[in-house]
């Protein structure tokens, strides 16, 4: 029987507990395909299902690690075969079902992505669910009527994982590229990563809220959301669209109908959990040809094994990460 390392949350009273455990198959859950791990990568969302408190995990003992690659050691599924290299990332993965932090997973064959042609498994995890939520919101806010010529499109928090890897995408697709930040000793890196401009985040929300303000962007990409993104949406020009992925900055968006009935502007809603099976192919299809950046190491923040995990779950709630970092097997 194989055995197998993986990063482990127990609950202990009302307080998390995080260790690396010698584990074997049989504690992994049902699922039609095996798959042993080569990497994974950190999310925000990672970091809450380390919390006792962070709204995610609700079964312990649990493995977090909502994105892996790796190839199939078993499988169950005419589609796949041992030896595919395969992508998951989303649906229950690191929520309620076992997920990358591990050297093997088993999973449904209905939430298994073929590695595309053009994209090596590091690379998939560079990208992981940042990429491919970044992706999925460049792909629907141009569905909407978005091009380069309609003028400067924003994205924040641009140093994190959805952040920078929109940043890199808009720029590759001849988009001009507003930043905005709170770090300010983050300019360059963002500018390496294809920003035109950087502005701070109080540009975009200076702690006043009014229905309307002068208008500025084209269209905006937004993991934040709370009050920056309703101060935002009052400065979006006429019939220009924010697709929101995130709520860093709270879930309450005490915005008004104004910018979306005078102005025409769309807030999109992008939801990379359950994105159709059909569309989350094309997505990564993209990702491996015109939306892979030419500088996509440069996202990578660190490497790290599972031991180092810990620590690094604990820096990304902080804040204190920016890009992606990967977890090798």
């Amino acid at each position: 029987m194989t055995t197998f390392k993986a990063f482990v949350v127990e609950k202990i009273d009302d307080q998390t507990e995080l260790s690396i455990k010698e584990l074997n198959e049989t504690f992994l859950p049902k699922g039609d395909v095996l798959i042993k791990v080569k990497f994974s990568s950190i999310n925000y969302k990672d970091g809450l299902a380390t919390q006792a408190d962070g709204k995610i995990v609700k079964e312990y003992p649990f493995i977090p690690g909502i994105d892996l690659a790796g190839e199939v050691a078993q499988s169950s599924d005419d589609r796949f075969k041992k030896g595919d290299q395969v992508i998951v990332t989303s649906y229950e993965l690191g929520v309620s079902h076992f997920g990358g932090f591990s050297e093997y997973a088993r999973v449904p064959a209905d939430w298994i992505v073929p590695l595309p042609k053009g994209l090596s498994l590091k690379e998939a995890m560079i990208f992981g669910t940042a990429g491919f939520t970044a992706a999925l919101s460049i792909k629907r806010l141009e569905e909407n009527g978005l091009q380069p010529e309609n003028g400067e499109i924003l994205v924040t928090g641009a140093t994190g994982g959805v952040g920078s890897m929109a940043v890199s995408m808009l720029k590759k697709k001849g988009y001009t590229v507003v930043a905005s930040t709170g770090k300010a000793d983050e300019h360059q890196y963002l500018s390496q990563l294809g920003a035109n401009s950087i502005v701070g985040r109080e540009d975009i929300y200076d702690g006043k809220l009014k229905a309307l303000k002068q208008q500025k962007w084209a269209g905006a990409i937004d993991p934040v959301g709370g009050e920056p993104l309703a101060s935002l949406l009052s400065q979006i020009k006429y019939r220009g669209s924010v697709a929101v992925s995130g709520l860093t900055a709270g879930g309450n968006v005490p915005t008004s109908v104004f910018p979306f009935i005078l102005r025409g502007v769309s807030l999109i809603g992008i939801d990379s959990v359950y994105c159709p099976m059909n569309e989350r192919v094309q997505i990564w299809n993209m990702l491996s040809t015109n939306l892979k950046p030419t500088n996509l190491n440069q996202m990578i923040a660190k490497e790290i094994k599972l031991d180092q995990l810990k620590e690094t779950v604990s820096a990304i709630l902080k804040g204190e990460i920016r890009g992606r970092v990967i977890i090798e097997m």
